[in-house]
């Protein structure tokens, strides 16, 4: 059985928590896309982790964790996070490494960087990571497939070729030093190194694992709104986010994956620039749920920055929940909320005077403003309660309202930062 596991809305919506939890009973994890952009953040009996590229299942014993041939793999990042988490008394995880998956190069880093800066304050908020210039060189047709590195006649033309190419943009344009093909060929022999353990032909490994019967989990990074063709396009992530394209990520059949949990904040938040209509404006009402959210607040892990928080938004959530096929939804952070007299849920935009509940293309959206009920808080701490019946009244109230709202089962509900911490609504299932 294949289930992926995606973002309804920005990204943050605590995905790795949701993959950490339900690797317990899988045997193969799939990170089938993006880089080390963004992280998961994960808390258990071993401690907190911010993950950028490792899958989640790493801390899950007997798991195999598969980096699919749709990441964009930072090879120093990746041995730097296996490092820490073994330093850390976490056993040395099975992973594995796709033969068709392309490298982040060091000048990916430094092109995201000198076009942040040129742009300035009309940049897309990148974390500097290489990510647009990893995906651009990919099809442009020259990125690096990590199997390239193995053999060095052919990685040595190519590296002059990608020299001459960037060379005189990187010059004429940023004003830097050029690239030298001769220094980067001797790191991609560093990078050759440090992977060739890892290296495998991931696609037959998941095609004789679905034969086996496995259970695999797809695991994404950020979500619907960060996808370049259905999100707030241009202020977007470079790959799809979509549980769609775990399969070409992961190299399997897309009829293989059937189920789609769609995870989803119990408020909302988001990193970077980009249209976000239920975002809290007043400052300090903003702080105070960014304080007291997620796990040590609202701060990106991989960059540590505030995110921007607003108040729960159903046109976004049904909008992503549709894109991604969802056939579940995890509901998370609903703990957080428990300090409100009252809680906004916008359930509608108001776009030029006219209402709608259908998410709009990116222009659209900048003009549009939130439509909110509010629904009473619970006032309570919910942290402990492993069962849905012992929520209070006004928690199970505020599921069932956006639940209704969203037209998809909240079958997982999170209601704090520990694995455990996970009430499966088994009458939702269908």
């Amino acid at each position: 059985m294949v289930k992926a596991i995606v973002g309804a809305n920005w990204g943050d919506e605590g995905k790795g928590k949701v993959t950490d939890t339900l690797a317990a009973d899988a045997d193969v994890v799939v990170r089938f896309q993006g880089g080390a952009n963004a992280g998961h953040t994960i808390k258990n009996e071993y401690g907190k982790f911010a993950l950028h590229t490792c899958p989640s299942g790493v801390f899950s014993k007997g798991v195999v964790n598969v980096i699919g041939n749709g990441v964009a793999l930072n090879i120093p990042i990746l041995m730097k996070e296996l490092e820490e988490i073994v330093s850390r008394g976490v056993p040395m995880p099975d992973i594995r490494i796709s033969d068709r998956v392309q490298i982040v190069m060091p000048y990916h880093i430094l092109f995201d960087e000198c076009e942040e800066e040129r742009l300035k304050g009309a940049a897309f908020g990148s974390t500097k990571s290489g990510i647009a210039p990893f995906y651009s060189d990919k099809y442009a047709k020259i990125g690096i497939q990590v199997s390239e590195l193995f053999d060095e006649h052919y990685l040595k033309d190519k590296l002059y070729n990608i020299c001459a190419l960037k060379n005189p943009m990187l010059q004429h344009l940023y004003h830097r030093e050029p690239l030298n093909p001769d220094a980067l060929f001797l790191t991609c022999m560093q990078y050759r190194e440090m992977v060739k353990p890892y290296i495998t032909d991931t696609a037959a490994f998941l095609s004789e694992a679905i034969k086996e019967g496995k259970t695999i989990l797809l695991e994404g990074q950020l979500g619907t709104m960060k996808d370049p063709d259905h999100g707030i396009y241009p202020m977007v992530t470079s790959s799809s986010t979509l549980a769609a394209y775990g399969a070409i990520g992961a190299g399997i059949p897309p009829y293989e994956i059937t189920q789609i949990i769609a995870v989803s904040k119990a408020y909302s938040s988001a990193v970077g620039a980009g249209a976000f209509v239920s975002e809290i404006l007043d400052e300090e009402e903003a702080e105070e749920l960014r304080r007291r959210g997620g796990d040590g607040g609202e701060y990106g892990a991989t960059t540590g920055r505030p995110r921007r928080v607003g108040w729960y938004d159903c046109v976004a959530s049904r909008y992503g929940c549709a894109l991604q096929g969802a056939t579940d939804v995890a509901f998370t952070v609903l703990d957080v909320l428990g300090y409100l007299d009252e809680i906004p849920v916008c359930v509608g935009y108001e776009v030029d005077g006219e209402i709608t509940r259908d998410f709009p293309t990116t222009r659209r959206l900048e003009r549009a403003k939130p439509v909110f009920e509010r629904l009473p808080g619970w006032k309570s701490d919910i942290r402990g309660i492993r069962s849905y019946e012992e929520l209070p009244a006004n928690c199970r109230g505020y599921i069932e309202f956006i639940e209704g709202q969203l037209g998809y089962p909240i079958t997982y509900v999170s209601n704090g930062p520990d694995r455990k911490a996970m009430i499966y609504r088994k009458d939702r299932v269908k």
